[in-house]
């Protein structure tokens, strides 16, 4: 296999600057700024000829932007003559856009992926899609990892007794599962009703959760309404602390303010999938674990065609 090469665009430069420490090689230089009208301009300034290259860059806000970025990183480096071109995307925008659940509207990320193939790139690697058939809107190579285990050693460390995983919704059970399983702990759901995209109204609560811990899990917190509504639905029924574990910190809109004002979050756990804001950064309830590690993995196992298929494993 060719030399190995990893850049980025501005997504996050951080997780990079991470994911090669980790690999303990430098971050390929680019020029990535805007001309005065505001177009992207791309220049991969270090040479990629003929060399197994990684394009970190998640596609999170401004998401038009960053996926812009990236497909134009991707033509750049197709130019320069790249042997081989993998995306990195460790959180996939539009990804909610999965299916045609009401008339006259489009599958944005089954669009999204097209793009990206379109573009030139050779395989993807991505972490906690929103749903698992995205990988299959790919007519390309996909690996699909998880933050499962980055997140449970986290409350593995801090020891905690009589716990259970709830899933805020039915189509988290497996996930919620996975996590239990892990911390070998119960398991409880939340029977909710969605009002809105960003609205949630619960019914019922399924198992037994009183005096417990309560961990929520979730792949995504945008505006963090319905997580706040879980939060409360699970004090109110005699949850003893509620944690959230969450692999995507989108934290839109009011989302700082609801974390930082909500009384029964003991702490949201997130990954650096996605870079946090400076406001968020203020908010001693959000604490941000590292993925470097596990994408850096990823990244030497495919550069030596290894297999990577214990990355997907839940480890105890």
């Amino acid at each position: 296999m060719s030399e190995i090469c990893v850049l980025s665009g501005n997504a996050n430069k951080e997780l990079a600057d991470k994911i090669c420490k980790c690999l303990d090689i430098p971050l390929a230089e680019v020029i990535c700024t805007r001309f005065s009208e505001g177009e992207i301009r791309v220049q991969i300034v270090a040479n990629v000829r003929g060399k197994d290259l990684f394009i970190i860059q998640p596609t999170c806000s401004p998401t038009n932007d960053n996926l812009m970025e990236l497909l134009i990183l991707i033509d750049a480096a197709k130019r320069a003559s790249a042997k081989r071109i993998t995306a990195v995307i460790p959180f996939y925008g539009y990804a909610r856009q999965d299916r045609k659940d009401q008339p006259r509207v489009p599958i944005t990320a089954k669009l999204v992926a097209n793009l990206i193939t379109a573009a030139g790139v050779d395989r993807v690697l991505a972490m906690d899609l929103h749903a698992s058939q995205i990988q299959g809107f790919f007519d390309i190579p996909v690996d699909h990892l998880y933050a499962i285990n980055t997140l449970c050693e986290y409350f593995e460390a801090m020891n905690m007794k009589n716990l259970v995983v709830v899933s805020p919704d039915v189509g988290g059970i497996r996930m919620a599962r996975a996590y239990a399983k892990r911390l070998g702990a119960g398991l409880a759901i939340i029977d909710k009703r969605r009002m809105s995209p960003e609205e949630t109204e619960v019914m019922n609560i399924l198992g037994k959760v009183k005096g417990k811990t309560a961990v929520l899990v979730d792949d995504i917190v945008a505006t963090g309404g319905s997580l706040s509504e879980a939060i409360t639905a699970l004090k109110e029924v005699g949850v003893d602390k509620v944690y959230a574990a969450v692999s995507h910190g989108v934290l839109s809109g009011p989302a700082v303010e609801r974390m930082a004002e909500c009384k029964a979050l003991e702490e949201l756990v997130i990954t650096d999938s996605i870079p946090l804001s400076a406001k968020a950064r203020k908010v001693s309830k959000i604490k941000q674990l590292t993925v470097a590690p596990l994408l850096a993995e990823a990244i030497k196992r495919i550069h030596n065609e290894q297999s990577i298929s214990c990355l997907f494993e839940v480890n105890r």
